[in-house]
């Protein structure tokens, strides 16, 4: 090979290399997918908020995720004793795990297989191998589990059991239950400090969210919500979900018809902000700009404009919807 042959070769290395190492990762479809617990559909909208499609699926959807790489959603269906998982691309159905008593919401582990499940009439949560489709352990809650939490350094699983007012901290490596923490009525869903050191638990019957030190797996704090107007049995927080940066947490307050936007380091309400009716499921966009509101009474998302703290829009979707997911 002469001296502009070898340079040809080099140049040409070089400048794949440059692409390969420079090529930006594949953007997500942008599209929103909303479980419908009562009509037992998928709404999918594009990237303008749009309805394009209703999937009939699994009875009684509920809770969703993304596998690791976004190809698929795995989703609870209540009523059908299944986690099914459809593809993303597709929208179709590509696997049911069966026997999977009445599921209710999960979390997966950073290892992306071992999927932890609340059983919500079984009064324990599951862990189910979605590789081999293995039940790999059972552990014992109180009556009605719900939300379920696993910690980003996958040592710990938090499940919260509505009905008897406890936070049942897992240890992944023992597999054992390590201790039950009482909480406020109703416990439902978490969100985690970024820093791990509080895990946010919405207290639905109580109208407030706990606040956990994951250290000592006390309580140390709580945040009340009185939106103007409402009566304090009607706020009811279920959902809720904190910005990346641990700043701000927002709360969905069911029969208040409202969303509370809370200062985290100071733990008090910096705004209400009126949705449609019973606002359940919350799901923020990766630049945080938009914050998507599932209404469970009024079959609607509300999506809010997170800068101004107004609805942009207000769309129909299913019967009942319940969880909300983005692909991005």
């Amino acid at each position: 090979m002469n001296i502009i042959s070898k340079h040809f070769v080099y140049g040409l290395s070089c400048l794949l290399v440059g692409l390969l190492t420079e090529a930006p990762a594949q953007a997500g479809s942008g599209l929103v997918f909303v479980s419908n617990e009562r009509s037992s559909q998928l709404t999918v909208l594009d990237q303008s908020d749009t309805v394009i499609k209703q999937i009939k699926t699994c009875a009684r959807p509920r809770g969703m995720r993304f596998t690791p790489d976004h190809s698929k959603i795995v989703v609870a269906c209540g009523s059908d004793n299944t986690i099914a998982l459809y593809d993303v691309a597709t929208q179709k159905l590509v696997k049911r795990f069966r026997d999977i008593p009445d599921p209710e919401t999960f979390d997966l582990h950073p290892n992306g297989k071992d999927l932890y499940v609340s059983n919500e009439d079984d009064s324990e949560a599951t862990l189910l191998d979605l590789e081999t489709g293995q039940v790999k352990g059972h552990f014992p809650t109180g009556p009605e589990p719900e939300g379920v939490l696993v910690t980003p350094d996958g040592k710990t699983v938090f499940v919260a059991s509505e009905a008897a007012n406890l936070v049942h901290v897992i240890d992944v490596e023992t597999q054992k239950v390590i201790k039950d923490i009482i909480t406020a009525t109703r416990p439902r869903r978490f969100a985690l400090t970024p820093d791990g050191k509080e895990l946010w638990v919405s207290c639905e019957m109580s109208g407030l969210v706990e606040i956990i030190d994951t250290a000592t797996l006390t309580e140390t704090g709580r945040v009340d919500f009185q939106p103007k107007g409402m009566r304090k049995e009607e706020v009811t927080p279920v959902d809720i979900t904190m910005t990346a940066s641990g700043k701000t947490l927002y709360a969905a307050l069911g029969r208040a018809n409202h969303v509370a936007v809370v200062d985290v380091a100071k733990r008090t309400v910096l705004d209400y902000i009126l949705v449609g009716k019973r606002p359940w499921g919350l799901r923020l966009t990766k630049d945080e700009k938009k914050l998507y509101v599932a209404n469970g009474l009024s079959d609607d998302l509300s999506i809010i404009d997170t800068a101004s703290g107004k609805v942009l829009k207000s769309v129909p979707v299913g019967i009942v919807p319940y969880g909300i997911l983005i692909d991005e």
